[in-house]
C-alpha cells in the first residue's frame, strides 16, 4: 500500500502525469467492475469517466485503510448500482431483498466437432450468466473470473461476506438450473 500512498500523494500535490498514471493503472478494473453490472457499452464508458471524476474530487478522503484499487472499485460499483436503480433495472432476484470461467478448449485443433461443441457450451454458459440478476452476475464473475477473494469483493461492493457467499451459492444454483434446462438434462 506504500505505492498507493505515494501515488495518491503525487496526485494531491498535482504532480504532472500522476492522475493519468492513476487512471491508467486502475481503468481496467473500473471497466470490468462496471461491465459486470451494466451491459450497455456507452453507459459503461460514461460510468468509468464518472468514476474517475469522483475519484479526483474525493481523493483527499482516501485514508489508506484498504488498497487504492479496492477504494476505486467501491466507487465504480456504487455508481453502477445507482445507474441501474435510476433505469429501474433489477439488481437482485425478484422477491429478494438482501461467470464462472468460460469453458476452455481441450480438444486439439484437428477435432472440429469437439471444438464446435466447446464453443456452443461456452456460448450457453455466457448466455446463462447474462440472465442472472446484476448483483449475482457481478459477484459471481468477480469471484470466478477476476479471482478476487471474498473479503475484497466485500470491500468493493459493501456487501457482507455472508451475503456474497449467498449470492455465489444462488448464482451457481441458477446457472446450473439454466444450463440443465437449455441442455435438456434432468436435475
Amino acid at each position: 500500500m506504500n505505492a498507493d500512498r505515494e501515488l495518491v500523494d503525487a496526485v494531491l500535490a498535482e504532480t504532472p502525469g500522476a492522475f493519468t498514471r492513476l487512471v491508467r493503472i486502475h481503468q481496467n478494473l473500473c471497466r470490468h467492475l462496471i461491465q459486470r453490472l451494466v451491459r450497455d457499452p456507452e453507459d459503461v464508458r460514461d460510468l468509468c469517466q464518472e468514476t474517475f471524476l469522483r475519484v479526483h474530487r474525493t481523493l483527499r478522503q482516501y485514508r489508506g485503510e484498504s488498497a487504492l484499487r479496492t477504494w476505486i472499485g467501491r466507487i465504480a460499483w456504487n455508481l453502477a448500482l445507482r445507474h441501474l436503480e435510476r433505469k429501474r433495472i433489477p439488481v437482485l432476484e425478484p422477491g429478494r431483498n438482501d461467470a464462472v470461467q468460460p469453458l476452455e478448449r481441450v480438444a486439439d485443433e484437428a477435432d472440429v466437432e469437439a471444438a464446435a461443441a466447446d464453443d456452443e457450451a461456452a456460448a450457453l454458459l455466457h448466455d446463462a450468466i447474462e440472465r442472472l440478476p446484476a448483483v449475482q452476475r457481478g459477484v459471481l464473475t468477480l469471484y470466478h473470473l477476476d479471482e478476487l477473494p471474498i473479503a475484497e469483493i466485500a470491500s468493493i461492493t459493501g456487501l457482507a461476506e455472508g451475503t456474497i457467499k449467498s449470492h455465489l451459492f444462488r448464482g451457481r444454483a441458477r446457472l446450473r438450473q439454466l444450463l440443465e434446462t437449455r441442455l435438456g438434462v434432468c436435475p
